[in-house]
């Protein structure tokens, strides 16, 4: 990815996670099967990075973040660079999936090997085949708070 790339997707990035982070919940619940079914794919992807699986935690990724990225080494290594809790957190807590427009955003409280609290914020949507595919990640620090 050249540097213009990277700087547009890392501004991109923070706008969606301000907007998500301060815009408002809309829209209907989520059912207990889409609770279920957008944690599973957060989930998925965390254990396919604890694994080194690019492949597969790249599989995870919306057609927006693939066309972005490229390739499954790619978005790894993306990872590994600008994310280091999320693809090695030391332990995860799922908060309660929340929907806003026609997305859903599923937060996950981690802390990394030296015990800091970061939020990573995911945005998720239904795709044309009913599943769900991570649309973006942004982590941000959590002052040392875990739920």
């Amino acid at each position: 990815m050249n540097p213009t790339s990277h700087f547009l997707m890392a501004w991109l990035a923070r706008l969606l996670a301000a907007w998500m982070l301060l815009a408002p919940a809309h829209a209907a619940p989520l059912t207990a099967t889409d609770e279920n079914s957008v944690r599973a794919v957060v989930q998925g992807q965390l254990t396919a990075l604890a694994r080194d699986d690019a492949n597969k935690a790249f599989s995870y990724a919306a057609p927006n973040v693939r066309e972005a990225v490229g390739t499954a080494a790619g978005f790894m290594a993306m990872v590994r660079r600008s994310y280091p809790v999320v693809y090695r957190p030391a332990s995860v807590a799922f908060l309660k999936p929340e929907r806003q427009d026609d997305q859903v955003i599923q937060r996950v409280q981690m802390l990394d090997d030296r015990g800091d609290a970061w939020l990573a914020i995911y945005s998720l949507q239904r795709q044309k085949n009913k599943t769900w595919r991570i649309t973006g990640c942004q982590v941000v620090s959590n002052k040392g708070r875990m739920a």
